[in-house]
Formats: C-alpha cells, structure tokens, sequence
C-alpha cells in the first residue's frame, strides 16, 4: 500500500453573467485529476494548489455554485489568477 496521497483537482469558473457565484466545472481524483491538471496547462491556465480547498470544493457537484461559506477562499485564489494572467498578458 502506497502512503502517497491520491491526486485531486477542481476546476472552478466564474463568469458574472452566467452565475451569481463561480461554478465547479470540472471535479476529480487520480487519472481524472491528471487529466484536469492536463487540461489546464495545454489552455495555458493558471494552477493554483490548496490541498484542503480542494478537499472542500471536490464535495461540490459539478455545475454547481460554490457555497457562500467558500467565497473567500475561491476569491483570494481567483484574484491572484486574475493578476498573474494580467501580467502575463501585458509581458506579450
């Protein structure tokens, strides 16, 4: 039995038209969490990695808002993809 512990991702989306609260798209562990992480890179998004946000958010159905309990923590990691991807933008 391996002590390593196995792989999760949660792909979250906010877009302010479409919901009120940002959206787990994508929810999975070991080759299913491979392949999000997969995803993410070959779309040249930004990864950020918080082992229990994720332990809470892989809770949630896919589609699903995330709950108001959350907001903050999915605030704080949404506003640093927002300026790591702002600044890799205007480094073009």
């Amino acid at each position: 039995m391996s002590d390593d512990p196995v792989k999760k991702a949660v792909a979250v989306k906010y877009d302010k038209e479409v919901a009120d609260a940002p959206l787990i798209v994508a929810s999975g562990k070991g080759q299913l969490a491979e392949n999000i992480i997969q995803a993410a890179e070959k779309a040249g998004l930004e990864i950020s990695h918080d082992p229990d946000l994720v332990e809470l958010l892989a809770k949630i159905p896919v589609g699903s808002e995330i709950p108001s309990e959350l907001y903050q923590a999915v605030a704080e990691i949404l506003a640093y993809v927002y300026r790591v991807n702002k600044s890799h933008k205007e480094q073009r």
